[in-house]
């Protein structure tokens, strides 16, 4: 018998601190500190595209590009500077398309760090 007093007691706090939760959450949102909820954004439920927060890549230099390769090869990494060539679909930097410059500029500098 004094298992089931037990765990009526049990039962009894746990309503009781559900009552005390709720009350709570009720004085939090009539609260002016908080305002309205409906004023908040909701996270996660947008069916709005997220904004593209990278910056457009600018237009880079043939001559950066070049100056940058030819350091590369200067300090002996001729065979990853034809890699990084062929990747952009190119034996030689003048037939390297416009719009792959800036890609090319960007893994250059990457792997001239590495180096």
């Amino acid at each position: 018998m004094s298992q089931i007093k037990l765990l009526l007691d049990i039962i009894s706090d746990v309503r009781s601190l559900g009552d005390s939760l709720q009350a709570y959450a009720d004085v939090l949102t009539a609260s002016k500190v908080i305002g309205d909820l409906n004023d908040y954004e909701e996270i996660g439920t947008s069916s709005e595209t997220p904004k593209q927060t990278e910056e457009p890549e600018k237009p880079v230099d043939r001559s950066k590009v070049r100056a940058k390769l030819a350091e590369l090869t200067r300090l002996g990494f001729s065979n990853e500077v034809k890699a990084l060539l062929q990747k952009h679909g190119a034996e030689r930097l003048s037939a390297v398309d416009d719009a792959e410059l800036p890609a090319l500029m960007k893994e250059a500098e990457a792997f001239g760090s590495k180096a």
